[in-house]
Protein backbone atom coordinates (compact mmCIF):
# COMPACT_ATOMS: atom_id res chain seq x y z
CA UNK A 1 0.00 0.00 0.00
CA UNK A 2 1.26 3.56 -1.19
CA UNK A 3 2.58 5.86 2.21
CA UNK A 4 0.02 8.40 1.27
CA UNK A 5 -2.87 6.23 1.38
CA UNK A 6 -2.05 4.16 4.40
CA UNK A 7 -1.43 7.93 6.16
CA UNK A 8 -4.81 8.76 5.09
CA UNK A 9 -6.27 5.20 5.76
CA UNK A 10 -5.68 5.43 9.43
CA UNK A 11 -6.64 8.82 9.45
CA UNK A 12 -3.67 10.54 10.17
CA UNK A 13 -4.85 13.13 7.67
CA UNK A 14 -8.13 14.30 6.80
CA UNK A 15 -7.48 13.85 3.41
CA UNK A 16 -5.11 11.77 1.13
CA UNK A 17 -4.10 14.97 -0.85
CA UNK A 18 -2.88 16.52 2.24
CA UNK A 19 -1.06 13.07 3.06
CA UNK A 20 1.06 13.50 -0.49
CA UNK A 21 1.74 17.27 0.26
CA UNK A 22 3.44 16.18 3.20
CA UNK A 23 5.39 13.56 1.68
CA UNK A 24 6.67 15.82 -0.84
CA UNK A 25 7.53 18.63 1.81
CA UNK A 26 9.84 16.16 3.74
CA UNK A 27 7.48 15.90 6.75
CA UNK A 28 6.64 12.12 6.27
CA UNK A 29 9.58 9.33 6.95
CA UNK A 30 9.80 5.73 6.65
CA UNK A 31 12.30 3.67 8.17
CA UNK A 32 14.38 7.41 8.81
CA UNK A 33 14.31 7.94 5.05
CA UNK A 34 12.39 10.90 3.81
CA UNK A 35 10.36 9.14 0.84
CA UNK A 36 7.62 10.47 -1.95
CA UNK A 37 4.02 9.31 -1.85
CA UNK A 38 4.19 6.26 -4.15
CA UNK A 39 6.41 4.15 -1.67
CA UNK A 40 5.18 0.83 -0.49
CA UNK A 41 4.72 0.42 3.16
CA UNK A 42 4.94 -3.12 4.61
CA UNK A 43 4.02 -4.61 8.16
CA UNK A 44 6.47 -3.78 10.67
CA UNK A 45 8.14 -0.36 9.29
CA UNK A 46 8.58 2.81 10.94
CA UNK A 47 6.50 5.86 9.90
CA UNK A 48 7.67 9.20 11.29
CA UNK A 49 5.09 12.19 10.86
CA UNK A 50 6.36 15.61 11.46
CA UNK A 51 3.96 17.42 14.00
CA UNK A 52 5.70 20.67 15.49
CA UNK A 53 7.96 21.05 17.13
CA UNK A 54 8.17 17.05 17.12
CA UNK A 55 8.50 13.85 14.84
CA UNK A 56 5.97 11.47 16.15
CA UNK A 57 6.44 7.80 15.72
CA UNK A 58 3.69 4.85 14.38
CA UNK A 59 4.99 1.17 13.81
CA UNK A 60 2.67 -0.48 11.09
CA UNK A 61 0.85 -3.61 12.81
CA UNK A 62 -1.31 -4.02 9.48
CA UNK A 63 -2.69 -2.75 5.91
CA UNK A 64 -5.86 -1.98 6.12
CA UNK A 65 -8.02 -2.72 3.11
CA UNK A 66 -10.22 0.40 3.43
CA UNK A 67 -10.17 3.77 5.32
CA UNK A 68 -10.62 3.10 9.00
CA UNK A 69 -12.82 3.95 11.90
CA UNK A 70 -11.53 6.14 14.37
CA UNK A 71 -11.87 2.92 17.05
CA UNK A 72 -10.02 0.62 14.96
CA UNK A 73 -6.84 2.63 14.05
CA UNK A 74 -4.51 0.94 17.09
CA UNK A 75 -5.44 -2.34 15.02
CA UNK A 76 -3.32 -0.94 12.21
CA UNK A 77 -1.10 1.49 13.60
CA UNK A 78 1.01 1.63 17.43
CA UNK A 79 2.45 5.58 18.44
CA UNK A 80 6.14 4.42 19.65
CA UNK A 81 6.66 8.50 20.19
CA UNK A 82 8.61 8.78 23.68
CA UNK A 83 6.37 10.35 26.47
CA UNK A 84 8.98 13.95 27.19
CA UNK A 85 8.43 14.38 22.97
CA UNK A 86 4.16 14.15 23.55
CA UNK A 87 4.87 16.07 26.93
CA UNK A 88 6.59 18.57 24.64
CA UNK A 89 3.98 18.68 22.09
CA UNK A 90 0.79 18.90 24.52
CA UNK A 91 2.38 21.82 26.13
CA UNK A 92 3.13 23.75 22.77
CA UNK A 93 -0.43 23.08 21.58
CA UNK A 94 -1.64 24.54 24.49
CA UNK A 95 0.62 27.68 24.03
CA UNK A 96 -0.90 27.86 20.75
CA UNK A 97 -4.48 27.37 21.62
CA UNK A 98 -3.53 30.07 24.32
CA UNK A 99 -1.91 32.55 22.05
CA UNK A 100 -5.28 32.02 19.19
CA UNK A 101 -7.54 32.79 21.74
CA UNK A 102 -5.53 36.11 22.41
CA UNK A 103 -5.56 37.33 19.62
CA UNK A 104 -1.79 36.35 19.04
CA UNK A 105 -1.40 34.95 15.66
CA UNK A 106 2.74 34.81 15.24
CA UNK A 107 5.19 37.45 14.71
CA UNK A 108 4.10 40.66 15.53
CA UNK A 109 3.50 43.04 12.87
CA UNK A 110 5.04 46.97 11.83
CA UNK A 111 1.46 48.51 13.53
CA UNK A 112 1.95 45.86 16.55
CA UNK A 113 5.24 46.62 17.11
CA UNK A 114 4.84 50.56 17.10
CA UNK A 115 1.49 50.36 19.24
CA UNK A 116 3.88 48.22 21.76
CA UNK A 117 6.33 51.26 21.69
CA UNK A 118 3.67 53.92 22.28
CA UNK A 119 3.13 51.99 25.44
CA UNK A 120 6.19 51.54 26.56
Amino acid sequence: MRIDKFIWCVRLTKTRSLATSLCQDEKVRLNNAYIKASKEVKVNDIIQFKENPIWRSFIVLELPKSRLGAALTPKYINEITETNDLEQLSIFQSAQRTNKVLGIKGRPTKKDRRDLDKLL
